[in-house]
């Protein structure tokens, strides 16, 4: 019995000698398993289930944000603790080493392994399931308020995810001690004792590695910075993001490497005290910290990219609202001005909008709801080629055609003065143009299936346009058109239909009605307005249309802020992890180094430096290593903006100066936690030290 308990005894007292290295250690993964367990609970959540009356996307939101959350909470937690213990593996070579020297086996070390990782199992997983079932009632309410929506009543208890959870960090916990266990396998006791002070050899000069560096790193900043549409965007994000990691872990291993070497080659910056200690230190340390620095600055990468793009979806959704749904009630119709094809002329008549429009408000009304004002207006858009002249093509996949297929929009003056509040006393002929860079739009129509111009359109632009009046999503490349009045729509709509035939678009006349009820009177019109219109008679009298759409701003608002509100939750969500992950990396970087640097700190006050220069010298090594990865992730914040940007209007978010304005105050804001940072570990790293 006094055998069994000295096990036990052994592994506690441990934890306990190496709490340093052991708390913070216990303390992440207690955060990681409290989120995901809140993640999972939410999903489970019958509360959440039960979304009020025409929210059915509320439950669906809810669901998916949280799935994508504990993937990718898992996935980085699993990476993180393995991290972790090999760290933490490092530090207790010697102990480990001594335990055997005095007469413990290796299959007695790997008993108290075992104990010591049941006892950071349950510290951990229960701590981390304690905070996550106090908490999952507060992260609920912050959700919901986020999403726009009611929060679910009753304390709730997922027995299911804490069983998941458990389950899954068990099984982490057990594969980082296989890993610690086969470590004390193959390992020899002297080796454990000597484990701390091998000393490092000069790095190589790796020019291949880093000539593949800078390659992938370009890459994947031109990638970022030639991205013109948001579908580009999506496809290529990856890609781009791929390339910039591979960069970066090469530029910390073999660029870095390469450029103190060109330092150290200089004598006259190199043989200075400051300099001198500084290049030194870093060459010689680089070789083993270029991946936590890589790592370090992904992280700080990662976290300002989500923080900045969910909160500029999230605080953009607001206009995007008011330029999606400009009215209570939004209704599109699609016509063509003329048949289609003309041998349907007896079958076909003229489309009247003042009679839908006349229709719609007398429905309205019929329900006992105030229509309170009314607009109209009209739009068509059609898709074409960019040849490398700089003119358009309705063969959209001719040869010679450059970049994808452009979307040409186009819209009437008066529209385009309701929306920005601008006049452009546009003359007949002549058009206002955003996306065309040249003095004049041509538009070569050419029949795609013949392959034969039937015509020109050049117009003379007046004015360049700085910013997309028609908001619509930058799914292709966007071109947009004003033209004077409807009669010179209508002209232009004629050319693309004579080019494109039977595959002609139609023209789109859109109305928006202010009512003074509330939503829920709201809802109940629509409700009856869908019965309504399944009498085959409703709409007799508007002519000859194809397709209608009736929709409520209410709704339309529900939704993008239940996307903008998921994203922006799973966005801190994912960074408050990811900020722990990179706070508890500096840490244990700042104790590693404060071990290695404690003896070299001796010898260079032995062979004559005074304490002051020692600590002058040190102060800047660590200062330069330390901000090293948050400049470099600063770059890549610059060279992703575009990207990001691009993405977001997906989400119909068109503010640059927004987007700018949050990426910005999120860098800011990370810069000034990072130094907070930097001073609190960098105590610890000089009390280590100065002993």
């Amino acid at each position: 019995m006094r055998n069994l308990s000295l096990y036990p005894r052994l592994a506690r007292q441990s934890i306990r000698n190496n709490g340093r290295f052991y708390f913070p250690y216990i303390m992440a993964l207690l955060g990681d398993v409290a989120a995901l367990y809140i993640m999972s609970a939410l999903v489970r959540d019958p509360g959440v289930k039960n979304m009020t009356p025409g929210r059915p996307n509320g439950y669906m939101y809810v669901s998916v944000f949280m799935n994508i959350g504990m993937f990718i909470a898992f996935v980085f937690s699993a990476i993180f603790v393995c991290y972790i213990n090999g760290f933490l593996m490092k530090q207790r070579k010697k102990e480990l080493g001594l335990y055997n020297i005095l007469g413990m086996g290796k299959g007695h070390i790997a008993l108290v392994l075992a104990i010591e990782t049941v006892y950071i199992g349950v510290l951990g997983i229960g701590g981390g399931i304690a905070t996550g079932l106090v908490l999952h009632k507060l992260v609920s309410l912050f959700l919901h308020q986020m999403l726009g929506m009611p929060v679910p009543l009753g304390f709730y208890v997922s027995w299911d995810g804490m069983g998941w959870t458990v389950l899954v960090f068990a099984a982490l916990l057990g594969f980082t001690l296989l890993l610690n266990l086969n470590k004390l396998r193959v390992s020899r006791p002297i080796e454990l004792l000597r484990g701390g002070n091998v000393g490092e050899r000069e790095p190589r000069t790796r020019w291949l590695l880093a000539l593949a560096g800078v390659v992938t790193l370009g890459g994947g900043y031109y990638t970022a910075l030639t991205t013109q549409t948001g579908v580009d965007a999506l496809v290529m994000y990856f890609v781009a993001v791929f390339l910039v990691i591979v960069g970066t872990y090469c530029l910390f291993t073999a660029v870095s490497i390469a450029l103190l070497k060109v330092l150290r080659k200089n004598k006259r910056f190199y043989y200075q005290t400051g300099h001198f200690i500084s290049v030194s230190g870093m060459l010689y340390r680089m070789k083993q910290n270029a991946v936590g620095l890589a790592n370090i600055c992904i992280l700080c990468t990662m976290v300002m990219v989500m923080l900045s793009g969910t909160l500029s979806l999230y605080l953009g959704t607001k206009q995007a609202i008011d330029e999606q749904y400009p009215g209570d009630i939004n209704i599109a119709v699609d016509y063509f001005p003329q048949s289609l094809p003309k041998s349907m002329e007896e079958y076909w008549s003229p489309y009247r909008p003042e009679a839908m429009l006349a229709l719609q408000t007398d429905f309205v009304e019929s329900q006992g709801v105030s229509v309170t004002s009314s607009r109209t207006w009209l739009k068509f858009g059609f898709g074409a080629g960019l040849l490398a002249d700089g003119t358009y093509t309705t063969s959209r996949f001719a040869e010679g055609t450059v970049g994808a297929i452009v979307t040409i929009t186009c819209i009437t003056e008066a529209r385009y003065t309701a929306v920005t509040g601008e006049t452009l006393n546009l003359d007949p002929g002549e058009v206002a143009a955003y996306g065309v860079s040249a003095d004049e739009l041509t538009i070569r129509w050419v029949i795609p299936e013949e392959d034969r111009e039937i015509g020109q359109s050049t117009y003379p632009i007046t004015k360049h346009l700085k910013d997309n009046p028609d908001f619509s999503p930058n799914i292709t490349q966007m071109v947009t058109v004003v033209v004077r009045d409807e009669e010179a729509l209508n002209a232009l709509w004629a050319k693309q239909r004579e080019a494109y035939g039977l595959e002609a678009s139609s023209m789109v006349w859109n109305a928006c009605l202010d009512v003074d009820c509330g939503e829920e009177t709201l809802l109940e019109v629509q409700e009856r307005y869908w019965d309504a219109v399944e009498d085959d008679g409703f709409y007799d009298g508007t002519g000859y249309w194809t397709r209608s759409r009736w929709e409520l701003r209410s709704d339309g608002a529900a939704n993008a802020y239940g996307l903008a509100g998921g994203f922006l939750f799973l966005g801190i969500f994912l960074g408050f992890i990811f900020i722990l992950a990179t706070v508890l990396m500096i840490y244990y970087k700042q104790i590693s180094e404060g071990y290695e640097d404690k003896d070299r700190f001796e010898i260079m006050q032995k062979v004559g430096l005074s304490r002051g220069e020692v600590k002058r010298s040190i102060h800047s090594q660590i200062l330069m290593v330390f901000f090293l990865p948050i400049v470099v992730a600063s770059v890549h914040i610059v060279f992703d903006f575009n990207m990001v940007e691009k993405l977001l209007t997906l989400f119909y978010i068109h503010n640059t100066a927004l987007t700018a304005l949050c990426t910005l105050g999120t860098v800011l804001v990370f810069f000034a936690a990072y130094g907070v940072v930097y001073l609190l570990t960098a105590r610890t790293y000089y009390k280590i030290v100065e002993r």
